[in-house]
C-alpha cells in the first residue's frame, strides 16, 4: 500500500497561528512545495468546526496563542475526533513543549524559528502516514464488508443444499461434536420407529433391539475416527419379522480453525421386506 505524490500535494492543510507573519511564511512555504489545499485561521476557538466541516489531512497548530493555546484546541480536537487519527503537527519554540504537546497527542512538532528543509520533511513524513492510515482504515471497511458478505452467501448456500439435501433424502441431519443429534428432517421418527439417536449411538437397550451389531460398530467407527461415509447400508429387523434397510451418507463438519464440530448427512430408507 502506497501513497503517490500527487495524493500528498492534494492533502488538505490547515495552519493555526495567530501571529499573521507566520501564517504567511507557512502558507509561502507550502505553496512554494506543491501543496493546492492550504486554509489558515488565527482564531483557534474556531478550529474544530473547521475540522468537523473539512476534516483536514494536517493541521499545522502553534502552541502559544492568546485564549485559547494549543493544548487546549488539541483537547478538543481529541473530544470531538471520530477515525482516532488526530493530525496535527505543533509548532513551538519553547523545547519542553515538544513532548508535552506528543504526550497530549500531536503526531510531531516543528520548532521555531523554522528550519525550511525540516519543517517541508516533517510536513510531507506526516501527511504521507496520515493518508496511509486512511487508506488502511478504507481497506478494513471493505475487508469487513466483503467478510459480512462472503458469510452471508455462505449462509444463502447453506440453506439451498440443506433445501435441495432435503428434497432428494428421506431425512437430513446434523449432529455437534459430542454425537447429540441438533437438527433432523423428514419423517425419521416414524420411519424408524426409533429416536434418531440410534443411528450413531446405541442408547437404551429397546432402542437398539433388532439392529445388526456389526453394521452399527462399522458405522460408529467411520464417525469416531471423522472420517466421511457415503451410502452406507445398515438395517434392523422390527417386532414383527420384518426387515428395514436404510441407506445413510454423511460427512465430518469443521470450523475456521478447522476444530471438528460435528457430523451432517442425509438417509434414505430402502426395501422393506419380511
Amino acid at each position: 500500500m502506497t501513497v503517490s505524490e500527487s495524493e500528498i500535494l492534494d492533502s488538505s492543510i490547515l495552519i493555526v497561528d495567530d501571529q499573521a507573519a507566520n501564517v504567511a511564511l507557512l502558507d509561502q512555504l507550502l505553496k512554494a512545495a506543491g501543496y493546492k489545499d492550504v486554509a489558515s485561521t488565527m482564531d483557534p476557538s474556531a478550529v474544530c468546526a473547521l475540522h468537523r466541516k473539512n476534516r483536514y489531512d494536517l493541521i499545522l497548530l502553534d502552541l502559544q496563542m492568546p485564549g485559547m493555546d494549543g493544548f487546549q484546541v488539541i483537547e478538543s480536537l481529541k473530544a470531538s475526533d471520530t477515525d482516532g487519527y488526530l493530525p496535527v503537527l505543533v509548532i513551538t519554540a519553547q523545547p519542553g513543549h515538544k513532548l508535552r504537546a506528543l504526550q497530549a497527542g500531536a503526531r510531531d512538532f516543528i520548532s521555531k524559528p523554522f528550519d525550511l528543509v525540516e519543517a517541508r520533511t516533517r510536513i510531507r513524513n506526516m501527511l504521507e502516514v496520515r493518508l496511509l492510515y486512511r487508506k488502511l482504515q478504507g481497506y478494513s471497511v471493505l475487508l469487513e464488508r466483503t467478510v459480512q458478505e462472503r458469510t452471508a452467501e455462505l449462509r444463502e448456500s447453506e440453506a439451498r443444499y440443506r433445501s435441495l439435501t432435503e428434497l432428494a433424502s428421506d431425512w437430513y441431519w446434523e449432529q455437534d461434536e459430542t454425537g447429540r443429534f441438533t437438527r433432523v428432517s423428514g419423517p425419521v421418527l416414524e420411519m424408524l420407529g426409533i429416536r434418531v439417536e440410534g443411528l450413531a449411538d446405541e442408547g437404551p437397550r429397546e432402542q437398539a433391539d433388532g439392529w445388526n451389531e456389526a453394521e452399527r460398530q462399522t458405522l460408529q467407527e467411520a464417525i469416531a475416527a471423522r472420517r466421511p461415509f457415503l451410502d452406507f447400508v445398515f438395517s434392523r429387523v422390527t417386532a414383527d419379522g420384518t426387515q428395514q434397510k436404510f441407506q445413510v451418507s454423511g460427512e465430518p463438519m469443521f470450523d475456521r480453525s478447522c476444530r471438528f464440530i460435528g457430523y451432517r448427512g442425509i438417509g434414505v430408507q430402502l426395501s422393506a421386506r419380511h
